[in-house]
C-alpha cells in the first residue's frame, strides 16, 4: 500500500496574494509531514526516495512525529476547501497527489476505472488546473517545476522537493501563467491532470 509522505499547501487570493500571520504579518505557506510511510514495509521508488532525504525530508522523525492522514482527512473535509467548487486548487502534474489524497478523504481505495477516478475528482475537488497541462498551451515553456520557475522567474523560497516550497512555486507560476500566457483567463483549461484525461481523451466535465 502506497502512503502519503509530505502535502504542501499554498492559499491565495484573487490575484495571488498570501495569507499573513502573526504579529510580524509574515506570508506563510503549509506543509504536512505524514507518519504512515514505512521505508521497511511499503513499495517505493529507491531514486524517489533518496530525492526525498537528500532534499531534507527526515522518515524517522516523520514516523514519530509526523501528522496522523486519517485525523488529517477528518480535519481537511471539515476546512471547507474540498468539496468546495469556489475553490481552486492549482497543481503541478498531480495525479498520484490527488490519488492519495481521495484515498484518505474517502477511506476506501481508488476507483477500477478512470472515469471512476474523474467522478471523485469532481466531488471532492471540483476545480482542478494542472500547470503541466496548461504549459501545452504556451510553445515557448518546457520542462518540470523547476525549469518552469526559472522561465517565469519565480524565485524558490525553501528547499526543492519539499512540498511546502513546491507548493508556493506552483502556486506563483500560475498567476504568472495566467497573466503572461492567458490573459487572465484559464477556465476552459480547469478540470484536467496532465498524463490522464489529457492524454487518453477523458473528459473531467
Amino acid at each position: 500500500m502506497l502512503h502519503l509522505i509530505q502535502l504542501g499547501v499554498t492559499f491565495s487570493g484573487p490575484r495571488g496574494e498570501l495569507p499573513v500571520l502573526g504579529a510580524g504579518r509574515r506570508r506563510c505557506v503549509w506543509q504536512f509531514n505524514f507518519r504512515e510511510f514505512d521505508d521497511a514495509r511499503d513499495i517505493f521508488a529507491s531514486d524517489s526516495i533518496e530525492l526525498l532525504r537528500h532534499s531534507g525530508i527526515d522518515f524517522r522523525r516523520n514516523a514519530e512525529r509526523g501528522v496522523d492522514a486519517r485525523r488529517f482527512a477528518e480535519l481537511l473535509m471539515s476546512s471547507g476547501v474540498v468539496l468546495n467548487d469556489s475553490v481552486y486548487w492549482v497543481t503541478f502534474h498531480a495525479g498520484y497527489d490527488f490519488g492519495y489524497l481521495l484515498k484518505i478523504l474517502t477511506c476506501n481505495s481508488l476507483p477500477d476505472t478512470q472515469a471512476g477516478f474523474f467522478k471523485l475528482m469532481k466531488i471532492y475537488f471540483p476545480t482542478v488546473y494542472d500547470i503541466k497541462h496548461l504549459m501545452k498551451f504556451c510553445n515557448s515553456l518546457h520542462g518540470g517545476l523547476n525549469k518552469l520557475a526559472e522561465l517565469l522567474d519565480v524565485e524558490r523560497v525553501g528547499e526543492a522537493h519539499q512540498a511546502g516550497s513546491d507548493s508556493l512555486v506552483t502556486s506563483c507560476a500560475f498567476w504568472k501563467l495566467k497573466d503572461s500566457f492567458f490573459a487572465g483567463s484559464t477556465e476552459k483549461y480547469a478540470g484536467v491532470l496532465y498524463g490522464l484525461d489529457a492524454e487518453n481523451g477523458v473528459s473531467a466535465h
